[in-house]
């Protein structure tokens, strides 16, 4: 669907929101944002047909498992590199001095751990994603900072996009180089730029040969980039011209380290995952080959996308795998603190804690390990799913480390070191607390995430009512409005009778099947709200921020509720004689439904505005007084 100029000519990008009362700047980062979408979608997407009322249980049922084969290979790396960093790596000794053990580095060379994702033929392990994060899941329960080098490593940094979109010659020249130790980084975000592309401002210029280009910019949080011997690095390349009209071009380079002209300015330091290697990277007339271009010029975003819809799905293995320590952490605790006269466990204050911990841990697992297998399976869409995944779990796994510490108490909020130093156990909930806060921030923060599955909710309904809200020629929108009449004459009435009337799922068993009920019923409420509101709102509905997180929200908790329910469903047909697996299936689904009926009574029932307006006085200095009473860390 093009957006149509003045003079009926077909502008270059696929808009499908008017971007016509736009201000300059924020019309060309929706252009670009616009353009480095796919422009569609085939493949079938189970938690995208939740915002269309579109249930398909028969994408997530059975609950996909790992082969025997499969298995036994990530049994062996994880028990191998398990008994390695016990061993041999210290997490407090890496956090207090910043530095992962080069022996350790070393070590993960030889066991072929920069090489997990890379395929056989190139030297790699060729590990399932599943495998893959299996590993990744069990190192960030011991150590951050140690999981971090790895995950971004391959999750985002040069093999995942080498793999997706590099030619022969570039996959034979690189891939092979992880298999001998080389470490790899992506390098994206700027001094002045996080998720706004537009602004970009490190720049490409091809030489006047053609054969290579000139890079000269700056980028900042680059993980991995004082260490990295090969990055990719997004810049700008000169702007393709369309109808008189410059169109942004944002291209990914191969960058190899010792390159003239790149520097590593400043090396980061963090409240946690304090041993990462992250900085600030230069870059002063670099010369690169035209050959090191992935995917093509002017496809960088795309190619960014398309390698985090996979890549951030190591984000939610890595908060699993700290949850299950929190789980030990509290489970013990739980037993071993007695207060007035009984474990802190069985006074009911603590024991609700516990259930919502052990609950949640089981979701956060079925949609980590339902969209992990997804992404091994192929066929389908798993864009929204990854990014729900992500999102649910880096928010669950805060809650989980702040409950743990609470039931700690002091000895959370202490040290490891500093307990082990009294005599105590170095329980290092402290650690873990600062090294998970990052979870809600890399990789797409949370508000982002809620961007980002918004416009991809969206998508169906602006594929169909778009051309009625853009500024296009009569005719085109007459057509379109026949369009869209035909649509939702058929489809809107499905949103009010369907099957979700009736009870079914009998094959989950009592607990289970009115869960999956609650789930469907509540798609086409979803739907229908969805609906209700691009009728209110129109072309401003994406200005709705707050509005549209509500949505987001409940879809991402009717795919976690669809994704335990699965889960419990496989784990009790293996064991019959285990109600835990249900039990506990059905407390989160409970705590679940509470929690989507508080946000659907929150989309009429809001402060949005009043929020709003606060802000603005705030933002304006009319508040300042509520300041006063304090030493400024920095004069206005």
């Amino acid at each position: 669907m093009s957006a149509e100029t003045k003079d009926g000519k077909e502008a270059e990008f696929e808009i499908k929101i008017d971007t016509s009362k736009m201000s300059k700047e924020k019309a060309e980062a929706m252009m670009v944002a616009e353009s480095s979408r796919e422009d569609k979608w085939e493949s079938p997407s189970f938690a995208g047909g939740l915002f269309m009322g579109k249930f398909q249980p028969e994408l997530i049922v059975p609950f996909p498992e790992q082969t025997p084969e499969d298995k036994i290979i990530g049994d062996k790396l994880c028990k191998e590199v398990a008994e390695y960093l016990r061993a041999n790596l210290d997490p407090d000794e890496v956090d207090r001095t910043r530095e992962v053990p080069k022996k350790v580095l070393d070590q993960f060379t030889k066991m072929g751990l920069w090489a997990m994702k890379i395929p056989k033929e190139y030297g790699g392990l060729g590990l399932t994603q599943v495998n893959y994060n299996r590993v990744v899941s069990m190192v960030a329960s011991y150590c951050g900072s140690t999981a971090v080098w790895l995950s971004a490593h391959q999750s985002i940094g040069v093999p995942q996009p080498l793999k997706l979109f590099g030619t022969p010659e570039q996959k034979k020249k690189y891939l092979p180089r992880f298999r001998e130790g080389a470490i790899s980084a992506f390098a994206l975000t700027e001094p002045n730029v996080g998720s706004d592309p537009a602004k970009m401002s490190t720049t490409a210029t091809p030489t006047p040969d053609g054969k290579h280009y000139i890079i000269n910019g700056m980028k900042l949080w680059c993980t991995n980039g004082p260490a990295a011997d090969i990055l990719v690095v997004m810049a700008r390349t000169p702007p393709k011209i369309k109808n008189g009209k410059e169109i942004t071009q944002i291209t990914a380079f191969i960058v190899e380290k010792g390159t003239p002209g790149m520097k590593t300015e400043w090396r980061c330091d963090f409240m946690g995952i304090r041993a990462i290697q992250n900085g600030l990277i230069s870059f002063k007339d670099v010369k690169v080959p035209a050959e090191n271009i992935i995917l093509g010029l002017g496809k960088g975003l795309k190619l960014a996308l398309s390698t985090l819809n996979v890549g951030r799905l190591t984000l939610p293995a890595a908060c699993v795998g700290m949850g299950k320590q929190c789980m030990n952490i509290v489970r013990n605790w739980a037993n071993e603190r007695v207060q007035w006269g009984l474990p802190i466990g069985k006074h009911e204050a603590v024991a609700n804690k516990i259930a919502y911990m052990s609950s949640t841990l089981f979701a956060m697992e079925a949609t980590t390990w339902l969209t992990s297998a997804m992404a091994d399976k192929g066929g389908n869409d798993i864009r929204i799913e990854a990014a729900m995944a992500k999102m649910f779990c880096s928010e669950a796994a805060w809650k989980m480390i702040d409950e743990t510490m609470q039931i700690r108490g002091g000895r959370g909020y202490e040290t490891a070191e500093s307990l082990k130093g009294r005599g105590e156990k170095a329980v290092p909930v402290e650690r873990m607390m600062r090294d998970c806060r990052i979870n809600r921030i890399i990789e797409g923060t949370t508000e982002i995430m809620h961007l980002f599955l918004a416009r991809e909710a969206m998508d169906p309904h602006m594929q169909v009512a778009a051309e009625i809200m853009l500024r296009v020629p009569l005719g085109r929108k007459l057509k379109a409005g026949l369009k869209m009449a035909n649509f939702y004459s058929k489809w809107y009435p499905t949103q009010w009778i369907n099957t979700s009337m009736f009870p079914g799922y009998s094959e989950f068993g009592p607990k289970l099947s009115r869960h999956m009920n609650f789930v469907e019923r509540t798609s086409h409420q979803l739907a229908r709200s969805i609906f209700h509101a691009m009728g209110m709102y129109q072309n401003t509905l994406e200005r709705k921020q707050v509005l549209l997180s509500r949505f987001v929200d409940i879809g991402t908790e009717l795919f976690a509720m669809a994704s335990v329910c699965a889960l419990a469903k496989l784990r009790h047909e293996k064991d019959p004689a285990n109600p835990h697996f249900v039990h506990l299936a059905s407390y989160f689904c409970k705590e679940s439904r509470r929690r989507v009926d508080a946000l659907f009574a929150g989309i009429n029932d809001n402060d949005d505005r009043q929020a709003n307006k606060i802000a603005k006085s705030m933002m304006a200095g009319e508040y300042k007084w509520i300041e006063e009473g304090i030493m400024k860390c920095y004069e206005d």
